[in-house]
């Protein structure tokens, strides 16, 4: 069923058929089984590069950052084409289909021996590296899954919650409960993705375990397009994104014009009968913006209200709506930066892993290196009702405040807490280095030719505790920040925000980790990161890097006290905050 949701259509609404209850098992099932799919890989997708494609660490690294990055900024393009041309359930049909492919792909270059390089027994610089052809075809895959990321991403959630009628009390109880089954369940696929799937390309077949996977990612589209008849499908109404580039324009265009002294009484005011949007106040930040609203001769009105040209004039509420965005940036920006240490410790943990022991107790059993970022995904699914239903309480009692603390004093514990976790990681792999070049290790890596520490891997369990404490705060925090701070009909794009800022981080981490790998091999001892980590010195990255994140510490608490809560006519729209202007609690 087709609709057009628009507030003015009444005779249309009452002709919508919701399906929630009976609807969400093939929304909630095709998400579990793409998590399922796509998860597992992508994060034992370094060791497949170094193992089977025979990759040096660091080309490897960088492969995956760009692939990641990526995946993550196709999330703006399949955000914009859903809102403006496709709708929901054609980019989600279209994505999941791509999703698929690619682990067909990924599938094959691991079963067919043409389509990788031949096994390697000896040192890795005497490995066969891929050919042209089955870079080629790798890449192939990979792409394939960017594009489905980039249609999935943006619009799963929004697609679940379009089948409930956000009018009566059961479509918002039964919108509640989806997203409830829907982080459940996807914790639930990303936990069994990195134990038991991971467990099975690394220690049992490669070919396998990627196949287990691409029937996961069929199981996805078939479930979704099980359900097709009971799906609402929204027809998509023009992106949000026209209207900010359309202020940029007007404002550009009468740049040369004076602002009148009474701006929120003489700039041109309308509002359509069909915004979502809330009503807000004139405020005083990006003044130049204020130009695009002021009404000249050459300025035509129609009959409604409404600018001929939106290019020439906008109302002053889309202009304020866009002030909204222009002040995100800054905190925008921190939050790429943070992100830069999810990457790096995301990647190196499992190196760090891949040189450590990882048997459990004295049996032959090896924990695979991939797996070992569970620890983080535990440490929030342990922390976040800890958090909700013992600490806020009391910080409530403490502050006043409906949940505890406001979303940038969050954010902020997060960032200062990411500081002293990458010194912890420093210090592990300092001792994981001195165990293994001046203690009896457990021998020669033969598919790395490297000395394998006798320190345990469980070591790594205290700095990934910690990691995920510091994403539990700083990464929802800043989803929660975006949803709160955008405009109604823009919290699709301030969905793919996040990911455009992780896409950024990748792409940032990956240059950062080239450029210190380049600067470091004229040092004394060489490069900080070396192949063999023995001979690198990965702790002093990650003291580097601690140090990037302290100077982003103190720039967000900056940008945190200059940062002015989104307003709204009669009220503010974050209700936990008591100074609109300043964030000074944070210091």
């Amino acid at each position: 069923m087709e609709i057009d949701k628009k507030p003015t259509m009444d005779d249309t609404k009452k002709k919508i058929k919701y399906n929630g209850v009976k609807a969400m098992p093939f929304v909630i099932g095709n998400e579990t089984f793409e998590k399922l799919g796509t998860i597992g890989t992508s994060h034992n997708l370094l060791v497949y590069l170094t193992q089977v494609f025979n990759m040096k660490r660091m080309t490897a690294t960088n492969v995956l950052n760009i692939f990641n990055g990526s995946a993550n900024l196709a999330t703006l393009v399949g955000a914009y084409l859903c809102d403006t041309y496709f709708g929901r359930y054609k980019t989600l049909g279209f994505a999941s289909i791509a999703s698929f492919l690619g682990m067909v792909f990924l599938t094959l270059t691991a079963v067919i021996p043409g389509l990788h390089p031949p096994h390697c027994t000896t040192a890795p610089e005497n490995c066969t590296g891929p050919t042209t052809g089955q870079l080629a075809f790798l890449i192939g895959g990979l792409s394939f899954l960017i594009v489905g990321a980039g249609g999935i991403r943006p619009c799963n959630l929004a697609f679940g919650a379009d089948q409930f009628d956000p009018e009566t009390e059961s479509g918002k109880r039964g919108i509640s409960s989806f997203f409830n089954w829907y982080y459940f369940t996807l914790t639930f696929a990303v936990m069994i993705s990195v134990t038991v799937v991971v467990y099975i390309q690394s220690s049992i077949n490669w070919g396998i375990g990627l196949a287990i996977p691409a029937f996961f990612m069929f199981l996805s589209c078939a479930l979704f397009f099980l359900g097709t008849k009971l799906y609402v499908m929204v027809l998509p109404q023009g992106s949000p994104l026209t209207s900010v580039v359309q202020v940029a324009v007007a404002a550009f265009k009468k740049r040369g014009l004076e602002l009148p002294e009474k701006p929120s009484v003489m700039l041109f005011d309308y509002v359509s009968d069909q915004s979502i949007n809330s009503k807000f106040p004139h405020s005083d930040q990006f003044r130049c913006l204020d130009k695009a609203a002021i009404v000249t001769s050459e300025d035509k009105i129609n009959p409604e209200g409404s600018a001929t040209n939106p290019w020439k004039l906008c109302p002053i509420q889309q202009i304020e709506q866009v002030k909204c965005i222009t002040r995100v940036f800054p905190i925008w920006i921190s939050g790429v930066v943070y992100y830069i240490s999810m990457v790096t410790t995301g990647n190196y943990v499992v190196f760090q892993a891949l040189q450590s022991d990882r048997h459990v107790g004295g049996s032959k059993f090896q924990i695979p290196a991939a797996s070992y970022t569970i620890f983080t995904m535990l440490a929030m699914t342990i922390w976040i009702p800890i958090y909700d239903r013992i600490i806020v309480p009391k910080l409530r009692k403490m502050t006043g405040k409906e949940s505890g603390i406001t979303v940038l004093q969050k954010m902020g514990i997060g960032m200062a807490l990411m500081v002293f976790t990458l010194v912890v990681f420093g210090l592990v792999e300092h001792t994981r280095r001195v165990f293994a070049l001046s203690k009896p290790g457990l021998g020669v890596d033969p598919q790395s030719g490297v000395i394998i520490s006798s320190m345990s891997a469980l070591w790594l369990v205290l700095p990934l505790t910690l990691a995920g404490l510091s994403e539990a705060f700083t990464m929802i925090g800043l989803v929660e920040f975006y949803y709160k701070q955008f405009p109604e009909n823009m919290r699709s794009i301030g969905g793919a925000f996040l990911f455009c800022g992780i896409a950024v981080s990748n792409y940032l981490g990956s240059f950062l980790q080239t450029a210190v790998d380049k600067m470091s091999k004229g040092s004394k001892n060489g490069s900080w990161l070396e192949e063999d980590m023995n001979e690198g010195r990965l702790d002093y990255f990650y003291y580097l890097v601690a140090g990037l994140q302290l100077l982003n510490l103190f720039y967000f608490l900056v940008c945190a006290r200059w940062y002015r809560y989104r307003e709204t006519i009669g009220r503010l729209d974050d209700e936990n905050v008591e100074e609109k202007n300043s964030e000074l609690a944070l210091v």
